[in-house]
């Protein structure tokens, strides 16, 4: 028997690991690291100390591999973004080709009896394809792998800490989405979205009488010491965000930023 852990490890914060991803972080005899940061060609400094800071707290006695790998990237150009056909084949690929990988880093690095652990960011069941990856690479090998999935704080969970939210309103629902989505234009529907991986700022593209009645609650390294909160009526703060952004991704070559955007803020 192998084991493979699913270790989610937070938005950014070394505190976000909690107590049973500790334990299980303790069990590992070889940590898997997939380098996101090189993704798009960001620097991948500062993830990288994140990784080193956990393991350096919670594994100062070592006893363990590191086994890293680059990022498989992918194309995230604008065109491909905007033809939902390609789109999907891009990320067919990139998953056929990310599952590879993983199956490729198992065979050679995690022996007989031995127990692996990927860590991912914020929680493995939001927008992180590690679990979906694995069921596919050991798809048929019967009773030889076991996956856990242990959660973690995500950057949703992060924001609304940041900003002291509560993300649903009484007898109203909350929507998770991406930026890709959300640049079809705000739900007539739901009051209540949160927007994840919006590389393209989708919120500065919406319609101005959407905009008009939108507040923003927006959040980038999320539980870092470089953190960085926004919030207002969308109409007043969308060029201060796309300042911000701008300048932050220009300093560290990277961000991973999250948001609310909300109808009728002063309701509760």
């Amino acid at each position: 028997m192998r084991t493979v852990l699913v270790i989610g490890i937070g938005a950014g914060d070394p505190d976000h690991l909690t107590l049973q991803a500790v334990r299980a972080l303790r069990r590992a005899d070889v940590v898997f690291v997939i380098d996101k940061g090189l993704d798009g060609g960001g620097s991948q400094d500062d993830l990288l100390a994140l990784r080193t800071e956990l393991l350096r707290r919670h594994r100062p006695d070592g006893g363990y591999r590191l086994v890293t790998a680059p990022e498989v990237g992918r194309d995230r150009g604008t065109e491909v973004e905007r033809d939902d056909e390609r789109y999907r084949d891009v990320v067919v690929d990139w998953q056929d080709r990310r599952a590879r990988l993983y199956r490729e880093m198992l065979d050679a690095e995690l022996a007989d009896g031995q127990t692996g652990a990927f860590l991912v960011w914020g929680d493995p069941s939001l927008y992180d394809g590690t679990l979906r990856l694995l069921d596919r690479v050991l798809a048929g090998a019967g009773e030889q792998w076991s996956v856990e999935s242990v959660a973690g704080i995500s950057s949703v969970a992060a924001l609304a800490a940041a900003h002291r939210l509560i993300l649903n309103r009484v007898g109203r629902p909350v929507l998770i989405t991406t930026g890709r989505r959300i640049a079809e234009g705000m739900p007539t529907d739901v009051d209540d979205v949160v927007v994840m991986l919006d590389g393209r700022t989708a919120f500065a593209t919406l319609p101005d009488e959407q905009r008009r009645e939108l507040h923003i609650f927006w959040g980038a390294y999320l539980g870092t010491p470089d953190e960085l909160l926004v919030a207002g009526p969308l109409v007043e703060v969308t060029e201060e965000i796309l300042k911000v952004r701008a300048e932050a991704r220009e300093n560290k070559g990277w961000i991973m930023d999250t948001y609310l955007l909300r109808r009728g803020a002063d309701e509760r």
